[in-house]
């Protein structure tokens, strides 16, 4: 997906144009405030420059300290959920900086506040809802907090919360902070909810809410929604939809027919998170909750004596548990969706279905490699696989070497800890000495990732070899 203003970069790639354009659009906001008596004083010409001296060297040692971390905004960088926000989101963000709203109370966040009541509507529409109950939050864990937290007080906090073994480890948590029971599901060999065994546990009775993982974060697999759905009919428990990950794969075409049926269901979910701090291009942090019902909003109700004054339209401080919101998050999102629309075939989608091919191309190289296992095709854009050993634990051994020297020669992989279960031990020779396995991990959701494969694959090749007849040598 190109990048608008991003024809000039540095030695490593790093965006420089933008910043003329943040120039420009910081002179066209202070225009608006015109009117007002100057508030910051240009003090002496020796003040001023003595000033200047000590942010510029303030700014040097930030720029310094900030080197020592992985490059995340360059293809080589294949490892954890980690990419740039969009310039567009970059530079919107940054000019909301110079106002610094929050969208707590509208008189905090008037324009922002508007502006994300906005951005979270074509978000909802999105995932095919008209209406709807919804805002941003610093994450998906405060975002699943919050959907968690209205299940409880709609079913009640002695109500079970059901979620995978692959979901994320946060629900397990909050239904801890909620005080809520929580139990796990195993999963199927494909990493997905196993419905069998999800509809013994709903026979015993007392679930309250299952969740839904569409793009679990280890391996990407997406939950069979359609199937849980209609054991809710037969149960009557409420669906939560983490897509925390895996949301804006709404948009992409290109799905496996199981994942494809998942999220064309979503319109019929009861909550859904997504997080347009991954594939939404948004800075860290930036997470959305939903409600499918607008009545939920009655369960935030509460009263302030200084903050709701101001208009008789929605505070989003009302229906939010977070009081303080950055404005600015709005703002960078809102900019993003203007530019890069959310429908299918859209710019957004075409990215992201360009790094969903270059996990298709990386699983296929990986299949036909005897060097390595895989346990499953890609549902979404994130690949894992195990390198073939006498064991499993040799194989994880191997595998955090490679993962060492990979990064010597600048690929920066992730690692997983990963069920036995998920691989064919027996077809590969491999004895089983350990319950778990520690594979390598890829998360390709760059779109330049599928131009930069034959490079990755090239330095994984390399990186193995030196490994393996380093090996062999002892």
């Amino acid at each position: 997906m190109p990048e608008a203003g991003n024809s000039m970069s540095g030695p490593a790639g790093l965006d420089t144009q933008s910043l003329g354009l943040l120039q420009e659009a910081l002179a066209r906001l202070d225009i608006g405030f015109s009117g007002l008596p100057r508030s910051i004083e240009e003090g002496t010409s020796a003040h001023s420059t003595a000033r200047h001296a000590a942010m510029r060297e303030v700014l040097g040692a930030v720029a310094d300290r900030l080197r020592d971390n992985y490059p995340y905004f360059h293809p080589l960088y294949a490892g954890q959920m980690l990419k740039p926000p969009h310039p567009v989101a970059r530079m919107a963000y940054a000019l909301a900086m110079w106002i610094n709203p929050n969208n707590h109370a509208l008189d905090g966040g008037r324009a922002s506040s508007a502006m994300e009541k906005e951005a979270v509507a074509e978000i909802a529409a999105m995932f095919g809802w008209s209406e709807h109950l919804g805002h941003l939050c610093g994450g998906g864990t405060m975002a699943n907090l919050e959907a968690l937290w209205v299940a409880s007080q709609l079913r009640g906090s002695d109500a079970v919360v059901l979620a995978s073994e692959q979901a994320h480890y946060t629900h397990q948590r909050i239904s801890g902070v909620l005080r809520l029971p929580f139990e796990t599901v195993p999963c199927d060999p494909l990493g997905r909810m196993d419905l069998a065994a999800l509809e013994r546990r709903l026979q015993q009775g007392g679930v309250g809410t299952v969740v839904a993982t569409l793009g679990t974060t280890a391996i990407g697999s997406v939950d069979p929604l359609r199937a849980i759905l209609t054991l809710r009919e037969r149960y009557g428990f409420r669906v939560h939809a983490d897509t925390a990950y895996g949301g804006y794969f709404r948009l992409v075409d290109e799905l496996a027919p199981p994942a494809r049926g998942a999220f064309d269901a979503l319109p019929e979910v009861d909550s859904i998170v997504i997080d347009p701090h991954k594939h939404g291009l948004q800075p860290y942090g930036c997470g959305c909750v939903l409600f499918r019902d607008p009545a939920v909003g009655r369960l935030y109700k509460h009263e302030s004596p200084y903050t709701y004054f101001s208009s008789n339209e929605l505070h989003l401080g009302e229906i939010s548990l977070e009081c303080s919101r950055p404005g600015a998050a709005a703002v960078g999102l809102w900019a993003t969706q203007r530019l890069l629309p959310l429908v299918r075939g859209g710019e957004l989608a075409q990215g992201l279905a360009a790094g969903r091919a270059a996990a298709l191309l990386l699983h296929q190289k990986l299949q036909g490699d005897r060097r390595y296992i895989t346990p499953f095709a890609p549902e979404l854009d994130i690949v894992v696989w195990a390198v073939r050993a006498p064991s499993t634990g040799e194989a994880t051994a191997l595998a955090r070497s490679i993962f060492d020297e990979a990064a010597r020669h600048d690929l920066h992989l992730a690692l997983a800890e990963l069920p036995v279960s998920f691989f064919d031990l027996e077809a590969a020779g491999m004895r089983r000495d350990h319950e778990t396995l520690t594979c390598l991990r890829s998360v390709l959701m760059k779109p330049e990732h599928r131009e930069w494969m034959e490079r990755i694959w090239a330095t994984l090749s390399a990186s193995t070899d030196a490994v393996l007849a380093k090996e062999a040598r002892r």
